[in-house]
């Protein structure tokens, strides 16, 4: 069996509209050793994450503590909203989750989301099996991978979770396949 425990973001510094460098503010910067407190005793084997820096930082305490490299996998990155930021995020995430192939001009729908992130976890499924994974990963992308493995999960889900910053699921695999998924949120 793999296990991969899916770490979302901390709570970012949402002044900066920049999505790749978007820092965590330092409530999220504080909030990081309770990640790092919760896998320290998971027997990790391997660290990934998506190359956003507010992804990365989130899991680095941990990396740095038990000397893991975070290997950075572009694919694992947050949906692309578009070319502008955009005010209603609410009304515009509510779109994408009833039509998952909505989308504005330069962004991505939900089904690109997931394509890609799936695809990236069955590799690391295929080259780490039997091991405990950890992905530092954003709110939606989790959510279409959750999606993928769980149709249950849809809009009425990813808003009660949307703004949890603190918020790991863990997947347990056989093979490619999901036996278990279990949240965990972090107080």
């Amino acid at each position: 069996m793999t296990r991969i425990y899916f770490v979302r973001h901390s709570k970012p510094d949402f002044s900066i509209k920049d999505d790749l460098n978007r820092p965590l503010c330092e409530e999220g910067i504080r909030a990081c050793k309770k990640i790092t407190e919760y896998l320290s005793d998971k027997r990790i084997h391997k660290v990934y994450s998506s190359p956003f820096k507010r992804a990365v930082d989130t899991i680095k305490d941990f990396a740095d503590r038990f000397e893991f490299e975070i290997e950075k996998v572009e694919d694992l990155r947050e949906r692309k909203v578009a070319d502008i930021w955009i005010e209603d995020f609410n009304e515009f995430a509510k779109k994408q989750w009833e039509d998952f192939n909505y989308k504005l001009s330069n962004g991505e729908n939900l089904n690109e989301v997931q394509t890609r992130n799936i695809n990236v976890i069955h590799k690391i499924l295929k080259s780490n099996a039997d091991k405990n994974i950890v992905i530092g990963t954003h709110g939606t992308a989790l959510s279409t991978i959750i999606n993928y493995y769980d149709k249950s999960f849809d809009y009425s889900v990813f808003s009660r979770i949307k703004n949890l910053m603190l918020f790991i699921v863990f997947i347990d695999f056989e093979g490619l396949n999901a036996i278990n998924i279990q949240e965990v949120i972090i107080k």
